[in-house]
């Protein structure tokens, strides 16, 4: 049955589809990889150059992070008690080693100098009239011996007078002989009357006075012996001459000359014994010089007198005190020690200060060197004087510095710790132990790249490279002799 006719007014009638068009062919579809896949073989060679680096790098050096820098710190400390005047400087001021630190006052120093220089003068008088004083001795002295050699001198004249004398009472004996051997002859012819009265009167006359001649020498003689000090009469047997020979040495005055001359010369310190004779008191004397000279001899005397050396000492003492009180005023300017950068400080004008007390530190800033504590499974091919790397935490990796390894320390850190692990107990858990070793800085310059004291430093010791410098591949330093230590 047909389709009624479209009316006005009714929808249009549907557009007929068109017509379908063939598809060209696709491409066959690629197959995808998973990404973990590919980034692990991405990572492979990475790995393996990691390990391979990781593997020459513990065959070529070892290295730790256990290390970081030391240097030595000086005290700055008064070397006398006093009030501090002035302080110069500051914490983190660098000085020079003998800049003026801190100033204390200077007054009560320059009046202990001037009472030590007015000491030194005192006894340089002192020193004076000693010499005057013992010169006026040494005069006394050359006095003494010239009277000691005159008591000897009287001793042998009186004994040459008394031979005199012997010989004079001889001749006078003659003489009384003679007369009276005349007296006789003229008494008997007397008698027969072949001669005067007048003539024998005479002749006993000339007896009377001869024999009073030989009483008078005679008693002359016992004068003379007894002045001596011997016997009027000799013993039985001996002579009126007999005289002991060593008397000029015994007799009396000779001993008291002596004597006094030993007193004298005490004083100049030349001391003797009187069980010695003057003859060889004398000898001594004069063998204190080789040439024998008295002048010289009693120079050295006064030189080496102990009024003389006692002011000499007391000159040299006095001398000491001043140098003392130099030196304590030169104390008062408290200078550094060393070359670096003041820390620490704690002084202020006015502070009263004694001796030894810390007022600031110094820390050097060249004498540095770097504590690196390996672990002692690493330090078996360590040896003095091979080559480090020093890479800083401060710097990174933009400043190396070039060190050596310069001793290691005779102890690990736990047994030089204050309290040292006790393991008596049995409780010991055994841990890998770090022994501190010591590497010098090489090419350290502090006004360019500084270091500080306890910076964190990374060290590369070359184990492959010879080592270099003094005691190298050595594991303990020689001993130090005393002329090295001194150096």
């Amino acid at each position: 049955m047909s389709q009624p006719a479209a009316t006005t007014g009714s929808p249009p009638a549907p557009t007929p589809a068109p017509a379908p068009v063939a598809a060209a062919p696709s491409a066959p579809p690629v197959a995808r990889r998973p990404i973990g896949r590919t980034l692990a073989m991405a990572l492979v060679p990475l790995a393996v150059a990691a390990g391979g680096w990781w593997y020459w790098k513990s065959l070529a050096f070892v290295s730790t992070d256990d290390a970081y820098v030391n240097g030595h710190v000086t005290f700055v400390a008064p070397r006398v008690s006093g009030q501090v005047a002035k302080v110069l400087v500051d914490d983190n001021n660098r000085v020079r080693k003998g800049d003026l630190l801190v100033q204390l006052d200077k007054e009560p120093f320059l009046v202990a100098q001037r009472i030590a220089s007015a000491a030194v003068d005192a006894a340089k008088a002192d020193v004076i009239a000693a010499l005057a004083t013992t010169r006026a001795t040494a005069a006394e002295v050359r006095t003494m011996r010239f009277a000691l050699d005159h008591a000897i001198e009287d001793v042998n004249n009186q004994v040459a007078l008394l031979k005199s004398r012997i010989a004079s009472l001889e001749s006078m004996k003659a003489t009384e002989a003679r007369a009276r051997s005349d007296f006789d002859r003229t008494d008997k012819l007397a008698k027969s009357n072949a001669t005067t009265q007048q003539q024998v009167d005479a002749t006993q006359e000339a007896l009377k006075v001869s024999v009073a001649h030989v009483a008078e020498a005679l008693e002359q003689i016992h004068q003379v012996r007894v002045g001596l000090g011997l016997p009027a009469t000799p013993p039985d047997g001996k002579g009126l001459d007999d005289v002991p020979a060593d008397l000029n040495q015994t007799f009396s005055a000779v001993r008291q000359a002596q004597g006094a001359l030993l007193q004298s010369a005490a004083k100049l310190g030349a001391v003797d014994s009187l069980s010695k004779s003057p003859k060889q008191m004398i000898a001594d004397f004069y063998q204190r010089d080789p040439s024998g000279d008295v002048d010289k001899i009693l120079e050295h005397l006064v030189e080496n007198a102990p009024a003389v050396k006692q002011a000499q000492s007391r000159l040299l003492q006095a001398e000491r005190s001043l140098a003392q009180a130099d030196l304590n005023l030169k104390y008062t300017d408290v200078v550094a020690e060393i070359d670096g950068v003041v820390t620490r400080r704690n002084v202020n004008p006015g502070n009263n200060v004694v001796a030894g007390q810390a007022l600031m530190a110094v820390r050097s800033l060249t004498e540095i060197w770097v504590d690196a504590n390996f672990k002692e499974t690493q330090i078996r091919e360590l040896r003095i004087g091979q080559r480090v790397d020093l890479d800083v935490d401060m710097y990174g990796r933009h400043q190396t510095f070039e060190g050596r390894i310069s001793g290691f320390t005779m102890g690990t850190g736990s047994t030089l710790a204050l309290l040292p692990a006790q393991n008596a107990t049995g409780n010991f858990v055994k841990v890998v132990q770090r022994l501190p070793v010591r590497i010098d800085i090489l090419d350290y310059d502090p006004d360019r790249a500084p270091l500080f004291i306890g910076l964190s430093v990374e060290p590369r010791v070359f184990l492959h490279e010879p080592p270099q410098g003094p005691n190298a591949g050595k594991v303990l330093q020689p001993a130090l002799v005393v002329g090295d230590a001194q150096r």
